[in-house]
């Protein structure tokens, strides 16, 4: 059965439309998550809405749990997560309000926990295609048919902040051929791969980077009223690509998102710590159990 996660970013603190919606909190062995989750019904889809900064934005990048929400996501059957994040521009033909469906990125972030596994369980999962071909699909056909300007396939630098690139920094970005810069999916996808749950982006841009001419013209209240209206076609995003997930799930995954840790796991059985098995019964369960 399908049950579709989706992480909220700037703008996108809750979701409209839910039959049922009921604001739980779900625990986790790796603490709390950033808020309770919104449970609902969405044409017939279960769905589990996470503000990833909490309501009213209570937390920063750097201070997201991230394995906190991605193992209460994986605890209450999450099978796909679609991450919609606020970013800014790298390119020219990117500008404010497109949208562009990630499939790589690069991790400049370093103050965060990147992963479940660790001393006593040591595991190492691929991330060289970190997002699901079958969820982009989706999210790309969707967006086309809404007539939301949209670009499928880019590459996501994922920065530390709170603060923003400097021009040296963004023009060495750009120079990466990297296309959007955003501050909250990383560590997000690699431990959503290492949950073994499929995991696609799709980033809205906000404003152009530091490196554009005209970006020191732009008023705040541009950038907050094109993230309000990037947030509302996303929740209409969401509304198309419901129904489309209800009717087409293959299993096993054909990108593999969902046998991830097959092979991942390096510790020996006999010397691998219990704690930590226990910590990983919903993330690596499946393989812990074999």
């Amino acid at each position: 059965m399908t049950v579709l996660g989706i992480l909220g970013g700037s703008g996108v603190y809750d979701m409209a439309g839910l039959r049922n919606p009921e604001w739980r909190r779900i625990d986790s062995p790796f603490g709390e998550t950033s808020d309770e989750f919104l449970f609902g019904v969405l044409d017939g889809l279960e769905v589990v809405f996470v503000p990833r900064h909490g309501r009213g934005h209570a937390h920063s990048p750097s201070s997201i749990n991230y394995r906190a929400n991605i193992d209460a996501l994986k605890r209450v059957g999450v099978t796909d997560i679609l991450s919609l994040s606020a970013c800014g521009s790298l390119r020219e033909d990117l500008p404010p309000g497109h949208f562009v469906v990630v499939d790589q990125f690069i991790d400049r972030t370093f103050a965060r926990e990147k992963s479940f596994f660790g001393e006593g369980l040591v595991a190492h999962v691929s991330m060289a295609q970190p997002t699901c071909n079958r969820l982009a699909d989706i999210a790309y056909d969707c967006a086309q048919q809404a007539g939301f300007p949209i670009r499928k396939g880019g590459t996501y630098l994922a920065m530390e902040g709170p603060q923003f690139s400097s021009l040296a920094e963004s023009n060495l970005y750009r120079s990466w051929g990297c296309d959007v810069i955003g501050m909250t999916n990383m560590p997000e996808a690699k431990l959503a791969r290492e949950a073994e749950i499929c995991y696609v982006t799709v980033a809205m841009v906000t404003d152009f980077d530091c490196w554009h001419p005209d970006h020191d013209h732009v008023q705040v209240a541009d950038i907050v009223r094109v993230l309000f209206d990037n947030a509302a076609k996303a929740k209409a995003l969401v509304a198309m690509i419901a129904p489309r997930l209800k009717a087409d799930r293959p299993v096993p995954c054909p990108s593999g998102c969902d046998r991830a840790l097959e092979h991942a796991l390096i510790t020996s059985p006999t010397v691998r710590s219990a704690e930590m098995v226990a910590k990983l019964d919903a993330v690596a369960g499946r393989v812990l159990a074999g």
